[in-house]
């Protein structure tokens, strides 16, 4: 048994992990890298495939340059063409096609176009004309405003009567008085609340009220209770 043991001993142990050293090291020798030496194989897989990926993405680059050089060289060839003199012959035709343009433009049979402007300055003008006549018989649309005055009294003593017919007194173009009523104040004191309809373009609203002011015997304050367009 002691024989047999002797004999499956591993005497070159040594040198077997020598050599899966260098093996390794070998492997992990990538692009001038040096990588130092690993077991893991999946490790080793990885760096495999990324040599690989590298190499593809190389390849492509190249690609890239050479159709852009393409492109270049492309561009270059147009520019040149572009800017090369143009012949005789070329002149010649541009010449003939424009002379051709402007034999075009020249009316063969005579019309005579001075008639023709007469004709559409009539039209134009009885058009004008009757747009005039038009709007001169248009009834034009008066802005009114129809007002509720609050007039105050000084005191109870004062005959509402007498104030509102003293109110109804003023008059001018476009002012028209309306209804009326009287209004418990306080403390027996009562106010005026009349009503009338103005055009907007002939009586003011603050001439109005300063008409009612004037009336300062009888009347205290004014007040507009309401306003609306009509």
């Amino acid at each position: 048994m002691r024989v047999e043991a002797l004999e499956k001993f591993w005497v070159d142990k040594a040198r077997y992990d020598n050599a899966e050293k260098l093996y390794y090291e070998k492997l992990s020798d990538i692009d001038g890298i040096k990588v130092e030496p690993c077991a893991n194989t999946e490790v080793l897989s990885r760096l495999a495939a990324l040599e690989a990926t590298t190499k593809e993405y190389q390849g492509i680059f190249q690609t890239i340059l050479s159709r852009v050089s393409q492109l270049e060289n492309q561009l270059s060839s147009n520019k040149v063409n572009s800017t090369a003199p143009v012949s005789n012959a070329d002149a010649n035709a541009k010449v003939s096609a424009k002379a051709d343009d402007d034999d075009d433009d020249v009316d063969l049979f005579g019309s005579d176009s001075d008639e023709e402007d007469e004709e559409h300055a009539r039209i134009r003008e009885e058009r004008l004309t009757k747009y005039a006549e038009k709007k001169a018989t248009k009834t034009a649309i008066i802005a009114k405003s129809s007002i509720l005055l609050d007039v105050k009294p000084w005191d109870d003593e004062i005959d509402l009567k007498v104030m509102e017919a003293e109110i109804r007194k003023i008059t001018l173009d476009g002012l028209l008085w309306g209804a009326s009523k009287f209004v418990p104040v306080a403390f027996g004191i009562q106010k005026v609340v009349i009503s009338c309809v103005v055009e907007d373009e002939k009586v003011s609203i603050d001439w109005l009220t300063e008409e009612i002011e004037k009336i300062e015997e009888l009347v205290q304050s004014v007040d507009i209770a309401a306003f609306n367009k009509i």
